[in-house]
């Protein structure tokens, strides 16, 4: 078994007990931890990923949000920029979605 499939099996574990009312506050504590972790490590990332684009949006005079549409309109070239822009934008735009994924979790 993937260390991924053992990870998922330890969390349906949990899920069980949860769901049978048998929580912990030392789990709920760590959970807590971890998922604060994840969103301060996806933070930086965030922060990183805008300092990349930024360095595209000034080169270009053009917002990361319209290069992205014209891009993947056909307008600009298969530069090796626009091809890497065009990764770090939808790195950039997943980890949104992480983020407010782990945000989420705030007001739990």
């Amino acid at each position: 078994m993937s260390i991924p499939s053992q990870v998922l099996a330890k969390l349906k574990i949990l899920e069980t007990l949860y769901q049978q009312g048998k929580s912990n506050e030392v789990i709920n504590q760590t959970l807590d931890k971890i998922i604060s972790q994840e969103l301060a490590e996806s933070r930086q990332k965030n922060q990183e990923l805008e300092a990349e684009m930024q360095i595209f949006e000034q080169q270009y005079q053009m917002s990361s949000a319209e290069f992205f549409q014209r891009f993947h309109a056909g307008e600009l070239g298969d530069e090796i920029d626009f091809v890497e822009w065009n990764a770090f934008y939808q790195m950039w735009m997943t980890l949104q979605e992480q983020i407010q994924l782990l945000q989420s979790t705030e007001n739990l």
